[in-house]
């Protein structure tokens, strides 16, 4: 089964080893990706800020490329996944904007009907594979690996995912891969995104909350769906230690990077060795060894 693929432009820069990951477990659980061709950022930084027109209009003609290619598009960057679900839910409700854009799209000979489904890897996952289907696929199960889910604010809101599909749900991952699952209650808690880089004692502050409750809650490893929230929770550990003298340090993996380690796949293709905080084989084994902080 094939998958028209929107990486956004993380994937293919700071997040290149989630993407590596992502590719590896979508090829050993026998689901393709493809590229969608010549696509262009989502506009989920300052464009909608700029020009609302514009940040829109950039959005909908990665949707309308996608509509020409099928009926869904898998976006596993969550600011790219809310920003595409934000443009199709603005079009179909806003007359005037969906009229500026499509005027826009004339002009480079694209048009947007509205139909295509939006997916979060995640979705995929369950839907297509399930937890039983990849709990049959381990071959490496994490016994004794203590691990909290977190899923990040925009994967819950504004654009939830879709009818039937639940933070709870996707949950029974974590045990489908032999670990213990950790109830984290700050799963959905926002990381602070790109204050790390604006105002950073507000996004350090928001970082060393869910970092220091995941080590009180005893967890090995603190796994994410979004690629902003594995780069602030893994690469500010170093300088939250220094400004608060406490150790939070913890492996930070891409969720595909858990689940490719539990499929067997090698520590190369799954781009562990790109972790900043090491994730370790012999977690299941030693509990919570001591480890060295990301040195940011």
């Amino acid at each position: 089964m094939a998958y028209t693929y929107f990486p956004g432009c993380c994937m293919h820069g700071f997040a290149r080893h989630c993407q590596d990951s992502l590719y590896a477990v979508f090829n050993a659980l026998g689901l393709e990706l493809r590229e969608l061709p010549d696509w262009n950022c989502c506009g989920a930084t300052t464009y909608i800020s700029v020009e609302e027109h514009q940040a829109f209009a950039l959005a909908a003609r990665n949707l309308a490329m996608a509509e020409q290619i099928g009926p869904e598009i898998v976006a596993p960057c969550t600011a790219c996944y809310m920003i595409l679900k934000k443009t199709q839910d603005y079009l179909s409700r806003y007359g005037d904007l969906r009229s500026k854009v499509e005027r826009a799209l004339e002009k480079v000979g694209l048009r947007y009907e509205g139909k295509l489904r939006i997916l979060h890897p995640l979705e995929v996952l369950l839907r297509d594979v399930g937890v039983k289907g990849l709990k049959a696929k381990v071959k490496k199960p994490l016994r004794g690996w203590n691990v909290a889910p977190y899923y990040g604010c925009l994967i819950a809101r504004p654009y939830p995912l879709s009818e039937g599909f639940t933070l709870e749900a996707f949950d029974q991952f974590v045990p489908a891969l032999g670990a213990n699952l950790v109830d984290f209650e700050l799963k959905a808690r926002c990381c602070g995104g790109s204050l790390t880089g604006t105002i950073e004692e507000v996004g350090h502050r928001l970082v060393y909350i869910l970092l220091s409750q995941a080590k009180r809650a005893n967890a090995d490893a603190l796994v994410t769906v979004c690629p902003l929230c594995q780069l602030n929770l893994e690469a500010h550990q170093g300088k939250i230690k220094r400004q608060y003298g406490d150790d939070v340090a913890i492996p930070v993996p891409y969720f595909t990077q858990l689940i490719g380690m539990a499929l067997g796949l090698s520590e190369r293709a799954l781009g562990l060795e790109k972790l900043l905080v090491p994730l370790r084989w012999d977690i299941g084994e030693k509990g919570h060894a001591a480890r060295e902080p990301a040195a940011a």
